[in-house]
């Protein structure tokens, strides 16, 4: 039974009754790749005796195998566990770890210091009380230092234990160590933390982790485990409004309805009044239901499902809340967000906002600024690149019930989801609602689209042409028009050269200002649809996430995707306007084709292959669908 808490041979009643009446802390290590995180934790499992004597010896054989401690025990290797990890000495995912002493119970997270893996040390720190952030003596603060202070801070912890390792190397010399405080505290005086401690350790030897070390008598703070047991960070009052973000509506029988999930904030009581958001119905809780029975009471970080008095509607989503004060509800925002993807952040493009119990379509409509992390000035910027930090605007589809992340860590958090892939792509916190998603409102209008289309004997559709540059797009998508207008339809062309003389002159080329014009097109064409016309958009929109995101604006059908498949060499044989042979020769930069991506249409409802068939053939092929599909009549047309 080595390295066991003695309790547990001796009593192991006493022992669980010890451990139930423990509180927990939540604690991540970060910093820099290589400053020791894995092996300071090693070293906390290894010095509170709870490493099992098989683990001891499988830890002593890789240590042989896989250590980089020479004939030293490696200790990273207790949480170093995924063999790309052992191979390259790094941490690559999160991983969490448990441990308790006679004072408290520890969950930690170690976190990745390479910059590809800073999300995960974004996911460790989102649920942490504490950040030990690790500095190695003989490089000092580094730019992943700062990173990760600058997203603890952002994330809400507040405080920090500077844990200035591998002092043994540096002798233990104070001058090294000051340096590095001073250093540290000059960059943090504008972050968040309520507390910043700084600790001279040997995360390999274990001088001032658990036992004071005699090799640096000059330190007369606490130990690093000390320090740990005694922190209070108690900053949040049960006090705090009462949230519960419904995940799940139980209804297993018919005699039982009730709503699951895990409470954000604050303490429900059986006979308490609530209100749902965004509903605004109210009720009472009638009972408490837990995986260990009914209670008459429950509280923040409980899995419960509540009964209510009255039969109303709530479903995933919605949120419950205390009737003294209930949560917030928009659909614009201003927010902080970290960017975790390769591909870059580009406003306008439509992502996926999950926060604690729903996911809603969303847009990042204005990129404010970036954050410089080296002295946090507010960097002009039109993307976001891979581990950057910067302040948004973000558009919602709907209106969610939500907390500013300052008061609520549950409520005020958000993931931004790629709609392509799925990936989680950003990481945010929500500031504050924008005043004026509280002040526009809808206007009723007596006459709608139905009417107008019905005036018109059509269904409005958005035909939206996509090709290269000099595929023939504009050319098809005019003489549609005439067709179309030949048989007394009501139409309307935009083309992508003529809307940048207006709309969309402040613009250029990049990949940002791209995806901005087709939102602007988007809005516009969802405008004409209204309005009863049969719309057609002549745009060379190269990438599929921005068509995708204009045909979930319209209702359904009322998008025809038609791809103008004109292969690259065809096109810039006809160069009608000279922009290829300016962008070889370096003159036009982003030119899509030659230095910018064009990604085909995967699943387009028209293809015109313009190598075999004439620019008249094709239009005459889309307009026999618009036919076919029945867009161009009504009950008293025929075709």
């Amino acid at each position: 039974m080595a390295h066991l808490d003695d309790l547990i041979a001796t009593d192991i009643q006493a022992y669980l009754q010890a451990q139930e009446n423990k509180s927990y802390l939540r604690f991540i290590t970060c910093g820099s790749v290589d400053d020791g995180k894995s092996t300071l934790i090693g070293r906390l499992l290894y010095d509170s005796k709870l490493i099992y004597e098989d683990q001891l010896a499988s830890i002593e054989k890789d240590s042989k195998k896989s250590g980089t401690q020479g004939d030293k025990m490696d200790l990273a290797l207790l949480v170093d566990g995924l063999a790309a990890e052992r191979e390259q000495g790094i941490t690559i995912d999160v991983a969490y770890r448990f441990f308790s002493t006679d004072k408290r119970k520890f969950i930690v997270a170690d976190t990745p210091g390479h910059v590809q893996y800073t999300r995960n040390m974004a996911t460790g720190a989102s649920t942490a009380n504490v950040a030990i952030l690790l500095i190695d003596a003989r490089y000092g603060v580094q730019e992943q230092t700062r990173r990760h202070a600058s997203i603890a801070s952002l994330l809400g912890i507040r405080h920090v234990v500077v844990a200035i390792n591998k002092m043994d190397l540096n002798d233990f010399d104070q001058a090294i160590y000051n340096k590095i405080e001073v250093d540290f505290r000059k960059f943090a005086k504008d972050l968040d933390f309520k507390e910043i401690i700084c600790v001279p350790i040997s995360a390999l030897d274990g001088d001032n982790v658990i036992q004071r070390s005699e090799r640096s008598n000059w330190y007369q703070g606490p130990t690093l485990l000390s320090y740990l047991e005694d922190v209070d960070v108690e900053e949040r009052s049960l006090d705090s409004p009462f949230r519960l973000p419904v995940q799940w509506v139980n209804r297993p029988n018919l005699d039982f309805r009730g709503f699951s999930g895990t409470i954000a904030s604050g303490v429900i009581n059986q006979g308490d009044d609530i209100i749902v958001t965004p509903s605004g119905k109210r009720s009472r809780v009638k009972d408490i239901v837990t995986f260990d029975g009914n209670k008459k009471t429950a509280r923040e970080d409980m899995a419960v499902t509540l009964t209510l008095e009255d039969e109303i509607d709530i479903s995933r989503g919605d949120m419950i809340c205390g009737t003294d004060a209930p949560a917030e509800q928009a659909d614009q925002f201003q927010a902080n967000i970290i960017w975790m993807d390769e591909s870059k952040l580009y406003p306008g493009r439509q992502y996926l906002l999950k926060t604690t119990n729903s996911n809603t379509p969303a847009r990042v409509t204005t990129l404010k600024h970036r954050i410089d992390i080296n002295d946090f000035s507010e960097v002009a910027a039109k993307t976001l690149e891979l581990n950057e930090i910067g302040v948004v605007n973000i558009s919602l589809s709907k209106p969610i019930a939500f907390d500013p992340y300052k008061n609520n860590r549950h409520t005020g958090a958000f993931i931004l989801i790629d709609r392509q892939t799925n990936a989680t792509v950003g990481a945010g916190m929500l500031n504050f609602a924008l005043r004026r998603a509280q002040n526009v409102v809808w206007q009723h209008m007596a006459t709608d689209k139905a009417a107008r289309a019905d005036q018109k004997g059509q269904k409005p559709t958005l035909l939206w042409f996509t090709g290269l540059s000099g595929s023939g797009k504009s050319t098809i998508a005019n003489l549609v028009d005439k067709r179309l207008q030949a048989i007394g339809k009501h139409t309307y062309t935009l083309d992508g050269d003529n809307v940048r003389h207006g709309l969309n002159r402040d613009l250029g080329f990049t990949k940002a200002d791209r995806v901005e014009n087709i939102r602007r097109i988007g809005e516009v064409s969802k405008l004409m649809l209204d309005a009863g016309l049969i719309t057609m958009a002549a745009f060379i929109s190269p990438y599929r996430a921005e068509r995708q995101s204009i045909r979930e604006m319209l209702s359904d059908d009322e998008f025809i995707e038609i791809f103008v498949d004109t292969p690259l060499e065809v096109a810039e044989a006809r160069d009608v306007k000279g922009l290829y042979a300016r962008a070889r020769a370096g003159e036009i930069k982003n030119f899509t084709g030659i230095d910018s991506e064009y990604q085909s249409p995967e699943n387009a409802e028209i293809s015109v292959n313009t190598v075999d068939m004439s620019a008249e053939e094709a239009a005459k092929m889309i307009v026999n669908y618009l036919l076919e599909k029945g867009y161009l009549k009504n009950q008293n047309d025929e075709p």
